[in-house]
């Protein structure tokens, strides 16, 4: 008589068919659709209840208005997550207008190498700040940056951080990496910091084995 355990997917990217109404910045190797009906649809399929949307940033960047459409139309399916800009200097009143945002659960940095930001940016601590100040967990995508993102967890030891997809790059495409793991010793080096998690996402993409992908389980 008790209920089966709640399953919540800790990332998962929705968005629209590139067109002029809401074109994509750049064009990944994705499907050419994942709509949020399409998402939740998928979701039903194999019985998850929920996931935490990640508004897509190589489709979309800043702009995480369709992210808030799915929301609402999905309220109890989908919470959101925004990624923020630190080069933007008003992004402290970013993040208070995403705090009374419906669904909104959290913001991101997308701290990769291609994206240019040092650890010594100031608004990466702008954005720091602005997580503690309306108590919202700061995603920090940094796997091929992880000293940097380091770095930042550091200097911010108030603020509640989240590593996506392990802190370690993962390819878009197969084959796995030659050392996939390569990293690990710096992301399970985090365990010491009291404000930081990992996130377990994508982790299938380091594996050269089938479902269920046996290599990566000890790891």
């Amino acid at each position: 008589g008790t209920a089966p355990m709640t399953i919540i997917d800790s990332q998962v990217h929705a968005y629209e068919a590139n067109t002029p109404k809401r074109p994509w910045h750049s064009v990944p190797n994705w499907p050419a659709h994942v709509t949020g009906d399409e998402m939740v649809a998928a979701m039903d399929k194999v019985g998850v209840d929920g996931a935490i949307f990640i508004s897509a940033f190589s489709l979309y960047r800043f702009d995480a208005s369709y992210a808030v459409e799915v929301q609402r139309a999905h309220p109890g399916r989908l919470a959101i997550v925004k990624p923020v800009d630190p080069d933007n200097p008003g992004v402290d009143e970013v993040v208070a207008e995403w705090k009374k945002t419906p669904g909104a659960v959290g913001i991101r940095i997308m701290l990769t190498k291609e994206n240019g930001w040092a650890p010594g940016h100031p608004g990466l601590d702008r954005i720091a700040r602005a997580a503690v100040r309306y108590d919202f967990p700061l995603n920090l995508h940094c796997w091929d940056n992880l000293d940097n993102g380091i770095a930042l967890i550091d200097r911010h030891p108030d603020t509640r951080f989240i590593i996506d997809h392990l802190g370690i790059q993962q390819p878009r495409t197969p084959p796995a990496p030659a050392e996939p793991w390569a990293a690990l010793p710096k992301v399970l080096d985090l365990a010491k910091r009291k404000n930081a998690v990992i996130k377990v996402s994508g982790a299938c993409t380091l594996s050269k084995q089938p479902y269920p992908f046996p290599d990566i389980w000890d790891p």
